[in-house]
């Protein structure tokens, strides 16, 4: 048995792509995963289910949003000892401690090549810092994202890959989730 995490890139957002959360947890349980927990509205959820590769998982889930709620979007699953792994090689502690509202993790479809963290940090024209490993990735915005010329856009550019974002403060609450 394997505990999951489950991001939904750009759901409930104003009225983009509005889904119920509670209708996702029983998606997610008619899926034939269980204790399906979901955080915010923004698309996060923490369930079990048998051991399978999160690429699986994905797909699995991205298909049954689409058949039963007409939402293509995509899903960005890891398990809870990846998500683990997130929280501790943070590499911002500062900011996660003082300013964790402006800290963003990143959760990338595909792992990046070895030159796309230079390429995005040459794209950065304002005080924002960004680093990444494997499929996971760290911004700060210290002026916060509304302001920045750091898009999504520009991000999944750089990097040659989809991507989907949670402040610190959510990383953190479904680490504990994840883990309980």
């Amino acid at each position: 048995m394997s505990r999951y995490v489950a991001l939904l890139r750009a759901v409930n957002l104003v009225k983009h792509q509005r889904i119920e959360m509670a209708a996702v947890r029983t998606m997610v349980t008619e899926l034939g995963f269980s204790n399906a927990q979901t955080l915010l509205a923004s698309g996060n959820i923490v369930f079990e289910g048998a051991r399978e590769s999160t690429d699986r998982v994905e797909k699995k889930l991205e298909e049954a949003l689409d058949r039963r709620f007409a939402i293509a979007t995509e899903v960005f699953v890891r398990t809870s000892i990846e998500w683990a792994e997130i929280v501790t090689r943070n590499p911002f502690g500062r900011e996660a401690r003082n300013d964790p509202g402006h800290l963003l993790m990143l959760a990338l479809k595909g792992e990046p090549d070895d030159s796309a963290w230079a390429r995005l940090s040459d794209a950065i024209s304002g005080p924002e810092l960004a680093r990444g490993w494997g499929r996971h990735g760290y911004i700060v915005y210290p002026r916060g994202v509304g302001t920045s010329r750091l898009t999504s856009s520009i991000i999944e550019t750089r990097l040659g890959t989809r991507a989907t974002a949670r402040n610190w403060n959510t990383v953190l609450k479904l680490a504990t989730l994840s883990s309980s």
